[in-house]
Protein backbone atom coordinates (compact mmCIF):
# COMPACT_ATOMS: atom_id res chain seq x y z
CA UNK A 1 0.00 0.00 0.00
CA UNK A 2 1.14 3.66 -0.75
CA UNK A 3 0.39 6.28 1.39
CA UNK A 4 1.58 9.31 -0.54
CA UNK A 5 -1.24 10.44 -2.48
CA UNK A 6 -4.31 10.54 0.50
CA UNK A 7 -6.64 10.47 -2.57
CA UNK A 8 -5.80 7.47 -3.88
CA UNK A 9 -5.80 5.37 -0.36
CA UNK A 10 -5.66 1.89 -2.44
CA UNK A 11 -2.28 2.54 -4.81
CA UNK A 12 -3.78 2.33 -8.14
CA UNK A 13 -2.21 4.26 -11.21
CA UNK A 14 -4.49 7.23 -12.62
CA UNK A 15 -6.02 5.76 -15.76
CA UNK A 16 -6.75 7.94 -18.78
CA UNK A 17 -11.12 9.29 -19.13
CA UNK A 18 -12.56 6.69 -21.09
CA UNK A 19 -14.56 7.07 -23.97
CA UNK A 20 -18.05 5.56 -24.03
CA UNK A 21 -17.87 1.69 -23.35
CA UNK A 22 -14.51 1.49 -22.08
CA UNK A 23 -12.97 3.01 -25.35
CA UNK A 24 -9.86 5.40 -25.67
CA UNK A 25 -10.71 8.38 -26.99
CA UNK A 26 -9.42 9.08 -30.63
CA UNK A 27 -8.13 11.78 -32.76
CA UNK A 28 -11.38 13.61 -34.91
CA UNK A 29 -11.57 11.57 -38.15
CA UNK A 30 -12.18 13.05 -42.01
CA UNK A 31 -15.12 11.80 -43.87
CA UNK A 32 -15.72 7.99 -44.17
CA UNK A 33 -13.18 7.07 -40.81
CA UNK A 34 -10.39 8.68 -42.34
CA UNK A 35 -7.76 11.20 -41.15
CA UNK A 36 -7.98 14.68 -42.61
CA UNK A 37 -5.08 15.04 -45.15
CA UNK A 38 -2.78 18.56 -44.47
CA UNK A 39 -3.34 20.28 -47.51
CA UNK A 40 0.62 20.62 -49.28
CA UNK A 41 2.41 24.05 -48.54
CA UNK A 42 0.90 27.16 -50.26
CA UNK A 43 -2.43 24.95 -51.60
CA UNK A 44 -5.68 25.03 -50.43
CA UNK A 45 -7.40 21.64 -49.43
CA UNK A 46 -10.18 19.78 -50.66
CA UNK A 47 -13.53 22.22 -49.61
CA UNK A 48 -11.56 24.94 -49.28
CA UNK A 49 -11.87 28.17 -51.74
CA UNK A 50 -9.84 28.00 -54.57
CA UNK A 51 -7.85 31.69 -54.87
CA UNK A 52 -7.31 32.73 -58.64
CA UNK A 53 -3.31 32.57 -59.96
CA UNK A 54 -1.23 35.51 -58.76
CA UNK A 55 0.45 37.41 -61.91
CA UNK A 56 4.23 38.16 -61.18
CA UNK A 57 4.16 42.11 -59.65
CA UNK A 58 4.42 44.90 -61.75
CA UNK A 59 2.58 42.56 -65.04
CA UNK A 60 -0.73 44.13 -65.70
CA UNK A 61 -3.48 42.67 -65.11
CA UNK A 62 -5.73 40.44 -67.28
CA UNK A 63 -9.79 41.65 -67.04
CA UNK A 64 -11.40 37.89 -67.18
CA UNK A 65 -14.81 38.97 -69.54
CA UNK A 66 -18.11 38.14 -67.81
CA UNK A 67 -20.51 36.11 -69.62
CA UNK A 68 -24.20 37.08 -69.53
CA UNK A 69 -26.17 35.58 -67.11
CA UNK A 70 -28.08 32.28 -68.30
CA UNK A 71 -31.69 32.62 -68.74
CA UNK A 72 -31.23 36.18 -69.88
CA UNK A 73 -32.48 36.88 -73.24
CA UNK A 74 -29.41 37.31 -76.17
CA UNK A 75 -29.33 40.01 -78.64
CA UNK A 76 -29.78 39.22 -82.12
CA UNK A 77 -27.73 40.65 -84.96
CA UNK A 78 -29.12 42.89 -87.05
CA UNK A 79 -29.65 41.42 -90.54
CA UNK A 80 -26.99 43.25 -93.07
CA UNK A 81 -28.33 46.67 -94.83
CA UNK A 82 -30.64 47.10 -91.84
CA UNK A 83 -29.97 50.00 -88.74
CA UNK A 84 -28.45 47.96 -85.78
CA UNK A 85 -31.63 47.93 -82.99
CA UNK A 86 -31.71 51.24 -81.00
CA UNK A 87 -30.22 53.67 -83.87
CA UNK A 88 -33.20 55.03 -85.21
CA UNK A 89 -35.17 55.17 -88.46
CA UNK A 90 -33.26 57.39 -90.22
CA UNK A 91 -30.29 55.47 -90.67
CA UNK A 92 -29.17 54.40 -94.56
CA UNK A 93 -31.42 51.50 -95.63
CA UNK A 94 -30.09 51.07 -99.00
CA UNK A 95 -29.18 52.47 -103.12
CA UNK A 96 -31.84 55.09 -103.85
CA UNK A 97 -33.65 53.82 -106.70
CA UNK A 98 -33.37 55.55 -110.20
CA UNK A 99 -37.16 56.51 -109.56
CA UNK A 100 -36.44 58.46 -106.42
CA UNK A 101 -33.49 60.28 -107.67
CA UNK A 102 -35.71 61.14 -110.74
CA UNK A 103 -38.74 62.40 -108.85
CA UNK A 104 -35.81 64.57 -106.37
CA UNK A 105 -34.49 65.76 -109.58
CA UNK A 106 -37.51 66.97 -111.25
CA UNK A 107 -38.58 68.66 -107.62
CA UNK A 108 -35.59 70.29 -107.26
CA UNK A 109 -36.00 72.30 -111.09
CA UNK A 110 -39.48 72.33 -109.95
CA UNK A 111 -38.56 74.82 -107.15
CA UNK A 112 -35.53 76.93 -108.52
CA UNK A 113 -37.09 77.06 -112.15
CA UNK A 114 -40.88 77.64 -111.54
CA UNK A 115 -40.40 81.63 -111.04
CA UNK A 116 -37.91 81.78 -113.98
CA UNK A 117 -40.14 79.92 -116.26
CA UNK A 118 -42.67 82.54 -115.86
CA UNK A 119 -39.79 85.89 -116.45
CA UNK A 120 -39.01 84.03 -119.74
CA UNK A 121 -42.89 83.70 -120.76
CA UNK A 122 -43.76 86.97 -120.15
CA UNK A 123 -40.20 88.67 -121.63
CA UNK A 124 -41.56 86.40 -124.78
CA UNK A 125 -44.86 87.27 -124.90
CA UNK A 126 -43.73 91.48 -124.55
CA UNK A 127 -40.64 90.74 -127.35
CA UNK A 128 -43.27 88.92 -129.61
CA UNK A 129 -46.10 91.47 -129.28
CA UNK A 130 -43.45 94.65 -129.60
CA UNK A 131 -41.88 92.92 -132.54
CA UNK A 132 -45.38 92.07 -134.50
CA UNK A 133 -46.33 96.23 -133.89
CA UNK A 134 -42.74 97.04 -135.55
CA UNK A 135 -43.58 98.34 -139.12
CA UNK A 136 -40.00 99.19 -140.69
CA UNK A 137 -40.28 102.22 -142.79
CA UNK A 138 -38.48 101.06 -146.52
CA UNK A 139 -39.50 104.91 -148.14
CA UNK A 140 -35.97 105.66 -147.78
CA UNK A 141 -34.47 102.69 -149.36
CA UNK A 142 -34.07 102.78 -153.62
CA UNK A 143 -35.63 100.35 -154.91
CA UNK A 144 -33.72 97.04 -155.55
CA UNK A 145 -31.49 98.12 -152.69
CA UNK A 146 -31.82 94.52 -150.72
CA UNK A 147 -29.00 96.04 -147.55
CA UNK A 148 -30.84 98.90 -147.09
CA UNK A 149 -33.96 96.74 -146.44
CA UNK A 150 -32.56 94.56 -144.01
CA UNK A 151 -30.96 96.83 -142.31
CA UNK A 152 -34.19 99.05 -142.02
CA UNK A 153 -35.51 95.79 -140.29
CA UNK A 154 -33.51 94.92 -138.46
CA UNK A 155 -33.48 98.54 -137.15
CA UNK A 156 -37.15 98.02 -136.35
CA UNK A 157 -37.17 94.76 -134.62
CA UNK A 158 -34.22 95.76 -131.88
CA UNK A 159 -36.12 99.51 -131.29
CA UNK A 160 -39.16 97.68 -130.94
CA UNK A 161 -37.71 95.35 -127.90
CA UNK A 162 -38.69 96.43 -124.55
CA UNK A 163 -36.25 96.94 -121.68
CA UNK A 164 -38.52 95.41 -119.55
CA UNK A 165 -38.28 91.90 -121.10
CA UNK A 166 -34.41 92.23 -121.05
CA UNK A 167 -34.86 92.93 -117.02
CA UNK A 168 -36.83 90.15 -116.68
CA UNK A 169 -34.63 87.51 -118.79
CA UNK A 170 -31.62 88.53 -116.47
CA UNK A 171 -33.50 88.63 -113.22
CA UNK A 172 -34.72 84.88 -114.21
CA UNK A 173 -30.77 83.97 -114.91
CA UNK A 174 -29.92 85.37 -111.64
CA UNK A 175 -32.81 83.45 -109.76
CA UNK A 176 -31.51 80.20 -111.46
CA UNK A 177 -27.87 80.80 -110.95
CA UNK A 178 -28.71 81.56 -107.01
CA UNK A 179 -31.31 78.60 -106.70
CA UNK A 180 -28.14 75.89 -108.06
CA UNK A 181 -25.93 77.33 -105.75
CA UNK A 182 -28.31 77.07 -102.98
CA UNK A 183 -29.14 73.38 -103.94
CA UNK A 184 -25.41 72.39 -103.86
CA UNK A 185 -24.68 74.38 -100.45
CA UNK A 186 -27.61 72.38 -98.93
CA UNK A 187 -26.88 68.98 -100.91
CA UNK A 188 -22.86 69.80 -99.66
CA UNK A 189 -23.91 70.27 -96.29
CA UNK A 190 -26.67 68.13 -95.00
CA UNK A 191 -26.21 65.78 -98.36
CA UNK A 192 -30.15 66.69 -98.80
CA UNK A 193 -31.69 69.25 -100.91
CA UNK A 194 -35.71 70.37 -100.84
CA UNK A 195 -36.55 67.31 -102.90
CA UNK A 196 -34.06 64.56 -102.06
CA UNK A 197 -35.09 64.97 -98.50
CA UNK A 198 -39.11 64.91 -100.03
CA UNK A 199 -38.36 61.69 -101.20
CA UNK A 200 -36.28 60.74 -98.65
CA UNK A 201 -32.88 59.93 -100.49
CA UNK A 202 -29.09 61.76 -99.31
CA UNK A 203 -25.58 62.04 -101.05
CA UNK A 204 -22.95 60.58 -99.57
CA UNK A 205 -19.14 60.08 -100.05
CA UNK A 206 -18.94 56.32 -100.65
CA UNK A 207 -15.54 56.43 -98.08
CA UNK A 208 -16.44 57.99 -95.53
CA UNK A 209 -20.13 57.97 -95.54
CA UNK A 210 -20.33 61.63 -94.77
CA UNK A 211 -21.97 64.67 -96.90
CA UNK A 212 -19.90 66.41 -99.18
CA UNK A 213 -19.26 69.62 -99.31
CA UNK A 214 -19.49 72.62 -100.94
CA UNK A 215 -16.73 72.48 -103.06
CA UNK A 216 -17.02 68.19 -103.97
CA UNK A 217 -20.88 69.35 -104.57
CA UNK A 218 -19.95 71.73 -106.76
CA UNK A 219 -17.78 69.49 -108.68
CA UNK A 220 -20.38 66.75 -109.28
CA UNK A 221 -22.82 69.23 -110.50
CA UNK A 222 -20.08 69.86 -113.42
CA UNK A 223 -19.60 66.46 -113.70
CA UNK A 224 -23.52 66.39 -114.40
CA UNK A 225 -22.75 67.38 -117.84
CA UNK A 226 -20.73 63.93 -118.84
CA UNK A 227 -24.09 62.15 -118.06
CA UNK A 228 -25.61 63.68 -120.96
CA UNK A 229 -23.31 62.38 -123.52
CA UNK A 230 -23.84 59.19 -125.47
CA UNK A 231 -27.45 60.32 -125.71
CA UNK A 232 -27.77 60.37 -121.81
CA UNK A 233 -26.84 57.14 -121.17
CA UNK A 234 -25.18 58.14 -117.95
CA UNK A 235 -28.35 59.42 -116.88
CA UNK A 236 -29.74 55.62 -117.20
CA UNK A 237 -26.82 53.79 -116.12
CA UNK A 238 -27.65 53.61 -112.71
CA UNK A 239 -30.43 50.95 -113.98
CA UNK A 240 -28.40 48.35 -114.20
CA UNK A 241 -25.40 49.53 -112.08
CA UNK A 242 -25.22 47.57 -108.95
CA UNK A 243 -24.44 50.98 -106.90
CA UNK A 244 -27.41 52.62 -108.86
CA UNK A 245 -24.73 55.19 -109.56
CA UNK A 246 -24.11 57.69 -112.52
CA UNK A 247 -21.40 58.94 -114.05
CA UNK A 248 -20.56 61.61 -111.98
CA UNK A 249 -21.22 59.45 -108.74
CA UNK A 250 -18.28 56.99 -110.20
CA UNK A 251 -15.97 60.28 -111.08
CA UNK A 252 -16.51 61.91 -107.94
CA UNK A 253 -16.89 58.59 -105.28
CA UNK A 254 -20.05 59.16 -104.51
CA UNK A 255 -23.56 57.37 -103.62
CA UNK A 256 -26.98 58.06 -103.49
CA UNK A 257 -28.80 56.39 -100.20
CA UNK A 258 -32.70 55.84 -98.79
CA UNK A 259 -33.34 56.78 -95.66
CA UNK A 260 -36.86 56.07 -95.35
Amino acid sequence: MSFGDPNNPYGQQPQVPQGPYGQQPQAPQGPYGQQPPVPPQGQPGYGYPQQAPQQPYGYPQQQVPQQQAYGYPQQAAAPYGQPMPGMGMGMPRGYASWGARVGAFLLDGLIIAAVPIILYIVAGIMTAGSVSSARPDYSNCPTGDYDCIRNTANDAVASSTPVGAIIMIAIAWLILVGGSFFLMAKEGSSGQTPGKKTVGIMVLKETTGQPLGFGMTFVRYLCRYLNGLLCGIGWLWPLWDEKNQTFADKIVGTVVVSVK
